[in-house]
């Protein structure tokens, strides 16, 4: 029985990249010559430092700029709230999105039954696996999920046939 699992994943090693990149610019830009300004990542967190609102936004600027170029969807990026860590200098903490949740997934599920398409979706842990008669079918419940759900960077792979 032809299958698919819809999944959400970012390329880590370009987030990683693009953390690096911002970095190294955040060291060598006159605006940033002598302040707390930083970023790190951990695990899929990345941290943004800075010594106010204003400068910890433009960190996520240069963030933003750099994923984007390195093709890394901005819609894998969840923002945190600002908080301060003593004296003047505030942090940040941006999530990296990784794997369907589970209320995503019963919109998922919800959509295909809504379509009439003779397919069916099971939620399996991160993934979305998504069977049905036809491969026809398939790739119409793609274009659905896709449409359906615009707000997340999902992709699909092993396809089986």
């Amino acid at each position: 029985m032809p299958s698919f699992d819809t999944v959400l994943e970012a390329d880590f090693v370009e987030v990683k990249n693009a953390v690096e990149q911002v970095a190294r610019e955040i060291g060598t830009r006159f605006d940033f010559k002598g302040s707390s300004a930083a970023i790190e990542l951990k695990d899929k967190e990345i941290t943004l430092f800075g010594d106010a609102d204003f400068q910890l936004q433009q960190v996520d600027d240069v963030l933003r700029n750099k994923l984007a170029k390195r093709s890394v969807d901005l819609r894998f990026i969840d923002k945190g709230k600002v908080e301060k860590i003593g004296g003047d200098k505030v942090k940040q903490v941006l999530k990296v999105r990784n794997g369907v949740s589970t209320e995503d997934g019963k919109k998922i599920q919800q959509a295909l039954k809504a379509s009439k398409l003779k397919v069916q979706g099971a939620i399996q842990g991160d993934a979305v696996r998504v069977s049905g008669a036809k491969r026809d079918d398939l790739q119409a419940a793609m274009a659905l999920i896709r449409a359906e759900l615009k707000d997340l960077p999902l992709s699909f792979n092993n396809f089986r046939d």
